[in-house]
């Protein structure tokens, strides 16, 4: 099952539940699109496949600068995985298909 597609997420963060959408084109290997929530859209970076795991990065600016390293994968029309927030350790997310 291919991971193109729109996703609704939710990040497990310290601060709380944090909901979104990812916009995600799987090309090969390589892993693009956006991802949206309450500090707005900002364009996926360092997309890539690695058998059956996705990555890729995302700069908040908002409400304050902090790089997510996200590692995921999908089963049937859901996905699930973990994101590395910065200085402020690890967070679960999960979705599905939007």
């Amino acid at each position: 099952m291919s991971a193109t597609g729109q996703w609704n997420v939710t990040i497990n963060s310290p601060m709380g539940a944090q909901q979104g959408t990812l916009d995600l084109t799987v090309d090969g290997a390589t892993v693009t699109g956006t991802m949206a929530g309450p500090q707005g859209t900002m364009a996926l970076e360092e997309g890539a496949v690695n058998g059956e795991t996705l990555t890729w990065a995302a700069n908040v600016t908002s409400p304050m600068p902090i790089k997510l390293e996200f590692s995921a994968q999908v089963s049937g029309d859901e996905i699930s995985g973990t994101v590395k927030l910065g200085a402020f350790g690890n967070a679960t997310f999960s979705g599905s298909r939007a």
